[in-house]
């Protein structure tokens, strides 16, 4: 019943949260967009809004839904969680609901019917309210995550056996927030930013709309670089705070089972016994770890199984013995989440340089047109692999330190029910993901001349020596 109750959760937060940096990413993207229609006056710019706009819609729709399934699963699932985490959870959820959501619901509205009735500063800072609406909403949500992972700011009632908020400023200033949301964001950030280079790259392979499509790349690779940068900084700040804050965690993402010595040798691979807990390296490179962990040649971190004894021993009276969390899940999603990030900030670096003004290397250079197009999807992987260690690097806790997972589930939950709804819920994301798909498929397919009757044909002249950036059939003209 436990690992169904689990395997339900996650298949749910895995599902939605795809969506929900997607939505984050291309609303940050889509602001950019029309401000330098704004600032410049250029209809190509109002076009790219409008396109990028629809996929944009798809995917907070979707979000939507699966964000309202997951919040069932408090009460269907893991009602006892909620009750015990309820007056901590409570706040957060409710102001991420009355507030952010709704404000960021109600402006998206204003946004997509609104494009004749107000002037264009107007019209666009109805994105830029639905971009901080939709940032306020993960703040909100990690406000309450990162109580779970480190509790601040409350008081344990014995008796009734639950948290009860002592401090709302403790919660909101936790640092383990602060170390987590920025991570998020600019993790959101570079998943819209490499869906826009993604796409636009599969549609320039087809010689569609070029100019069209040069511009949304070197808006989304300039994006994507910062994104990219400050995924890599706050990365490394999150992980040097779990050194102390969950050491189990740090030890497993490093494939740590003892101590480390001065010369911190970084495993580049490594296997952990499951049963015994011991840990095999391969390919040592000295002295990384450190730099990596303390920014210094020299320092020592305890292993699995010292901090297994530990937590023995701090934690006595729940009679746990076991507190090692899947350290080859974790040590593998570590490494794929941080090449990752800066796989794809080379990526968008090389892009940059080929989409250069009076340069052709983006079109002639088809390879990386297919890695470009092939990276869209690589973000996806890097958040999920994120997550993974955010939330299985804390087991054996619901909450770290306070509640167990055994304890949180729902004691009325059965394995036929959850059995139903594992596979009710497995069908509807699969028809929501291939709904997505095939509307964001069937947009790009259409082309951006179906947002307004306008210019953009296929250009069949690529091969001519000339600025990409100044054909004058493609500079669109100011309405106003």
């Amino acid at each position: 019943m436990l690992f169904l109750s689990r395997f339900q959760f996650a298949i749910t937060i895995i599902f939605h949260y795809f969506f929900v940096t997607l939505s984050i990413g291309l609303a940050v993207i889509i602001s950019i967009m029309e401000t330098i229609y704004v600032i410049k006056g250029n209809d190509i710019y109002q076009k790219m809004t409008k396109f990028w706009g629809k996929i944009f819609i798809f995917s907070f729709v979707v979000g939507v839904v699966t964000g309202l399934i997951q919040e069932f699963q408090f009460g269907m699932n893991w009602s006892e969680y909620s009750r015990f985490m309820g007056d901590i959870f409570g706040a957060p959820l409710a102001i991420e609901a009355l507030a952010a959501f709704y404000l960021e619901s109600m402006f998206i509205g204003m946004w997509m019917f609104t494009w004749e009735r107000f002037n264009k500063i107007v019209h666009c800072s109805f994105i830029w309210i639905t971009m901080i609406g939709s940032i306020l909403s993960a703040f909100w949500i990690l406000s309450a995550n990162s109580f779970m992972q480190n509790p601040v700011g409350y008081f344990m009632n014995s008796y009734m056996h639950h948290v009860r908020m002592t401090s709302f400023w403790a919660i909101i200033s936790n640092r383990q927030l602060w170390n987590e949301f920025p991570h998020v964001i600019f993790g959101a950030i570079l998943t819209g930013s490499f869906v826009v280079a993604g796409c636009s790259a599969w549609r320039l392979l087809k010689k569609e709309h070029i100019i069209f499509y040069r511009k949304s790349i070197n808006i989304a690779l300039v994006v994507a670089l910062v994104a990219g940068m400050g995924s890599i900084i706050s990365g490394d700040a999150q992980t040097r705070y779990q050194l102390n804050n969950q050491p189990m965690k740090f030890a497993a993402m490093e494939g740590l089972s003892k101590n480390s010595t001065n010369r911190g040798n970084w495993a580049t691979f490594a296997y952990s016994n499951p049963r015994t807990h011991t840990t095999k390296t391969y390919v040592n490179v000295p002295y990384v770890l450190n730099l990596l962990s303390f920014h210094k040649l020299t320092g020592k971190i305890k292993g699995s199984q010292t901090v297994n004894k530990e937590l023995q021993a701090k934690y006595k009276k729940n009679g746990i013995k076991n507190y090692y969390v899947p350290e080859n899940t974790l040590f593998y999603s570590f490494r794929i989440m941080a090449i990752s990030a800066m796989l794809l900030t080379l990526v968008a670096i090389i892009g940059l340089w080929f989409n250069r003004k009076k340069s052709q290397l983006i079109i002639t250079q088809k390879w990386f047109l297919y890695i470009l197009g092939l990276c869209l999807w690589i973000p996806f992987i890097v958040n999920t692999a994120g997550w993974l260690v955010t939330e299985l690097g804390r087991y054996p806790w619901a909450v770290y330190g306070l509640l167990t997972v055994a304890d949180a589930v729902s004691p009325t939950s059965t394995i036929p029910s959850l059995l139903f709804t594992n596979v009710v819920y497995f069908m509807l994301f699969t028809v929501l993901g291939l709904t997505m798909i095939h509307l964001s498929h069937r947009t790009l397919k259409s082309g951006p001349q179906t947002t307004n009757d306008d210019i953009y044909a296929p250009d069949t002249n690529i091969n001519k020596p000339k600025d990409p950036y100044q054909f004058d059939e493609f500079e669109g003209k100011s309405k106003d």
